[in-house]
């Protein structure tokens, strides 16, 4: 009876392509994961006293709903200083539950029926969910690793109509590694401005980059006032379970997400709160310092996946690697499956990231170099086998 009386939106959409090989892995002995994508490093010492001294002195209530106008203050300064993006404190920024809630806000206060979002894919799992569920249609549009999973404005203009509500950019990329620099960005711009169309913009891996210099939509010519910059806390500081992002963008939209965030959330956790406003005060020394890590970890898995003979493109943002599978004869899903089961190796098919991810998966590098050598080397010798065999 209760199936019968569940949403037709929730039952169509699939669980999680990453959580099932995960459920399997935690049943096993001796596995590596190089699935999740949160940073071994632990939340540095100087944000979680701060927490522990919101909690001493009883800071334990409510804040507005937007969140602590200190910390939105900061959030300001932040974004300013480091992106040169401008917005004011009390009307343009909006502290969340995390990026993920920032996102599925933006996306119930722009759709109505019938309306389209651009999703670049590979592309991280909850977007297509969230446009579902939020009643509006996800439209993907594949990316190729011959172009670094850059999106293109030859890719994007074939897929905008007079329905199309939104494009939502991720990057630096989750599954991919991908990013767009700037002159990547003009040309995307050029395109959405002679259209209606908002730009939601995941920079929530904005920190974490190598070799190149992060550039936000907001920043352009022209797109400031069409684009919505979704960040947070979890991927550079370290804060994952601490649940806080933000979003920063015109005010009649942080006003229309601000609303359903009062009805459905009231505020954002308060002890996360306070401890935030620490880590953008005084945590980047941390931050620089996790991204030097991230560099050398990243190096060693693209190097080893090359000399396994599989093509592996060089990310230069987030925390994760793509390699191409699909000249072993295997399916994502297959070539997972087998790794796991064969050497005790977890890793993600890129299948969970749309269809588009079909002959790659993805590997994390936010875990220690001890355990991604060892990685690599019971994926080598995985690899050695079934070229064999093939």
């Amino acid at each position: 009876m209760i199936k019968e009386m569940l949403s037709h939106k929730v039952q169509q959409i699939a669980p999680s392509g990453i959580r099932r090989f995960f459920d399997i892995a935690n049943q096993m002995e001796n596995v590596i994961s190089l699935g999740v994508g949160e940073p071994d490093f632990a939340t540095p010492w100087h944000i979680r006293d701060e927490a522990i001294y919101a909690l001493e002195k009883k800071r334990t209530t409510y804040t507005a709903n937007r969140g602590l106008l200190e910390l939105r203050q900061e959030i300001s300064r932040y974004l300013d200083t480091r992106f040169s993006l401008q917005y004011n404190p009390e009307t343009q920024i909006l502290v969340t539950v995390g990026g993920s809630e920032a996102i599925d806000l933006a996306l119930r206060a722009i759709i109505n029926p019938g309306d389209e979002v651009i999703i670049p894919e590979p592309t991280y799992v909850s977007y297509l969910p969230s446009v579902v569920m939020a009643g509006g249609t996800p439209v993907p549009v594949p990316t190729y690793e011959s172009r670094e999973f850059r999106l293109t404005a030859e890719d994007l203009v074939p897929y905008i109509n007079e329905k199309t509500k939104a494009v939502i950019l991720c990057y630096p990329n989750n599954p991919t590694g991908a990013v767009m620099e700037r002159h990547d960005l003009e040309k995307i711009a050029q395109v959405l401005r002679q259209h209606r169309i908002l730009v939601i913009s995941d920079e929530i891996y904005s920190e974490l980059v190598y070799g190149v210099e992060h550039t936000s939509m907001a920043a352009l010519p022209g797109m400031y006032d069409r684009t919505l910059v979704i960040n947070g806390f979890s991927k550079a500081f370290a804060m994952t379970g601490w649940r806080l992002g933000y979003a920063a963008g015109p005010e009649e939209l942080v006003g229309a997400m601000t609303k359903i965030h009062q009805y459905t959330i009231m505020s954002a956790p308060t002890i996360s709160q306070y401890a935030a406003v620490e880590a953008l005060r005084n945590g980047m020394p941390d931050v620089q310092r996790m991204v030097a890590e991230y560099d050398q970890r990243r190096r060693v898995l693209v190097h080893g996946f090359r000399q396994m003979g599989l093509s592996c493109f060089e990310p230069r943002g987030a925390f994760y690697v793509f390699p191409r599978i699909s000249d072993l004869g295997m399916t994502s899903e297959e070539f997972c499956t087998k790794l796991l089961m064969e050497e005790h190796v977890a890793v993600v098919p890129g299948t969970a990231f749309g269809e588009s991810g079909e002959g790659f998966v993805r590997c994390s590098y936010a875990y220690s170099l001890e355990s991604l050598q060892e990685a690599l080397r019971r994926i080598g010798r995985f690899v050695e086998k079934h070229s064999k065999e093939g």
